[in-house]
């Protein structure tokens, strides 16, 4: 498996960094640029299934976590820093977990080991809904999506994944059929007989109800040498809502 990935700048330390579900790593491209201005070289990846990655095969994270480590092998990177949001956080910390001392540190946004109840199910419903062969615009989408989902944000975010087919017609970025029939595996828990000793920044949306106080103690028992940091104003989606603090964060952490 070979994802699709784009590389942001040409030296300094490489740092990795895996989107969430229903997205893609163009979401990730402004705050990828920012962070190698820092100095660091920056590679977005489409996940399996997700953006312009293949499709096929698992949506687990066992599957996510093996195609990184191939990835990382492909491109002759060693060490890097590994970074995810949401799906993301939960593949770099099944990655982290089966792969020790692969990796430098680990940054994992609004998102715990824990095992996360499905709430995707309207979503998926709406997104079934449209009729990707027959509909002219995206804004035809839309309208069809606004049955199931009234925020308008989320819909933005997951339209964007809608493209125009060459032999006409619309088509998903993601493996929607997948995603569909196996959305139970996103919220799977991660597991660790041991611990991962590595330096972990965890960050959360104050309005975020993913990383909770209470939540704290269990992830310390998998990643006793982490920190938690939590951004003002913000929801799950930190690195769009507050970009600023999101970087300012992550460097903080890293230097």
């Amino acid at each position: 498996m070979l994802l699709n990935y784009k590389k942001i700048g040409e030296t300094g330390k490489s740092i990795i960094i895996l989107h969430g579900v229903f997205g893609f790593l163009d979401n990730w491209l402004t705050i990828g640029k920012t962070i190698s201005e820092q100095g660091y070289q920056v590679y977005l990846l489409d996940q399996r299934n997700h953006g312009r990655s293949p499709h096929g095969g698992g949506l687990d994270y066992v599957t996510f976590a093996n195609d990184l480590k191939d990835f990382l092998e492909q491109k002759n990177i060693s060490n890097p820093i590994l970074l995810g949001h949401s799906m993301g956080g939960k593949t770099v910390m099944e990655y982290a977990v089966r792969f020790p001392e692969t990796y430098e540190k680990l940054i994992i946004a609004d998102i715990g080991p824990k095992e996360y109840a499905i709430h995707h199910t309207k979503i998926l419903k709406g997104l079934n809904a449209i009729p990707v062969n027959e509909i002219e615009s995206r804004n035809q989408a839309d309208d069809i999506l606004a049955d199931f989902e009234p925020i308008i944000s989320v819909r933005q975010f997951l339209l964007k994944n809608l493209y125009r087919k060459e032999e006409g017609g619309f088509g998903w970025r993601f493996n929607l059929p997948l995603l569909s029939g196996n959305m139970e595996n996103v919220g799977v828990p991660v597991v660790s007989e041991k611990p991962v000793e590595v330096p972990v920044l965890f960050m959360r949306g104050d309005k975020s109800d993913y990383i909770l106080d209470e939540d704290w103690e269990g992830i310390l028992e998998i990643f006793p040498n982490a920190q938690l940091v939590t951004i003002e104003n913000s929801g799950h989606w930190i690195q769009a809502e507050q970009p600023k603090a999101f970087v300012k964060s992550l460097v903080d952490f890293l230097t």
